[in-house]
């Protein structure tokens, strides 16, 4: 027996009337957020260059594919055979260049004939944006919807004009501030990041990992400002002198 049929029998076992009563209470709606979780565990062993931690977090990934495909199979619906099936057939279809006899020199042509073959094979969809899940994180879904209107050929050439439009961007949500136009204020603040995001892709850089980075910064140099405090309270200290400790730690 394979390891991953080993591991189909054991959810199967959870699941059975006689086995766990939480497993059998779960649904695919229930466990959206452990799923979730479960994949910003993995891009953090990733990042982390945590091999250990790595597999470990790929298995509780199968684990919830392996899950989902049980209950689907319950209510006759998929079987974890089928969903594997699936991918295996759609990384054959969309690899001509190396399955069939279509060529591709680079990877720019690759992902362009994958968008094609894609966008044939789901006629239903309205556009090529279209499919573009509104649940994803808000920074990761306009990274995307970039690349794929970028493929398009909806695209600036270069930065050049991403930093111009940034800037346009800053100037509109000041007139919004003076006009005192909070709705504005909020579509603008959306530009900013929106086109931050684009100046990032531009720059040929990940604006998820960039900012999870920046964040990461920011969380080391607070928490160094609190350990210089002391028993001092933050909120009691000058801003002044909070931003000449921050200054000190940044440039250590």
């Amino acid at each position: 027996m394979s390891t991953v049929d080993r591991l189909r029998e054991i959810v199967s076992r959870l699941r059975a009337p006689d086995g766990c009563p939480w497993d059998r209470e779960q649904t695919h709606a229930s466990l959206r957020g452990a799923l979730i979780e479960e994949c910003y565990e993995v891009i953090e062993a990733i990042e982390r260059a945590d091999d250990a931690n790595l597999k470990e977090e790929l298995g509780d990934l199968l684990l919830h594919v392996v899950m989902h495909s049980q209950m689907a199979g319950e209510r006759s619906a998929f079987t974890l055979e089928e969903v594997a099936a699936g991918i295996c057939d759609k990384m054959i279809r969309r690899h001509p260049h190396v399955f069939g006899d279509k060529l591709a020199k680079d990877s720019a042509e690759v992902l362009r004939n994958w968008e094609q073959i894609k966008k044939e094979e789901k006629k239903s969809r309205s556009g090529r944006l279209d499919g573009l899940p509104v649940s994803m994180p808000a920074l990761l879904r306009a990274q995307n919807a970039q690349k794929k209107a970028g493929r398009a050929g909806f695209d600036w050439p270069d930065a050049g004009p991403v930093f111009e439009k940034l800037e346009e961007e800053v100037a509109e949500v000041r007139k919004a501030l003076a006009d005192g136009d909070a709705r504005a204020v909020e579509d603008e603040v959306g530009d900013i990041l929106f086109t931050a995001v684009n100046l990032a892709r531009k720059l040929h850089v990940d604006a998820e990992t960039s900012l999870a980075s920046a964040t990461n910064r920011f969380i080391r140099r607070f928490e160094a400002v609190e350990r210089e405090l002391g028993d001092r309270k933050m909120e009691e200290t000058p801003l002044a002198e909070l931003d000449k400790i921050w200054d000190r730690i940044k440039h250590a």
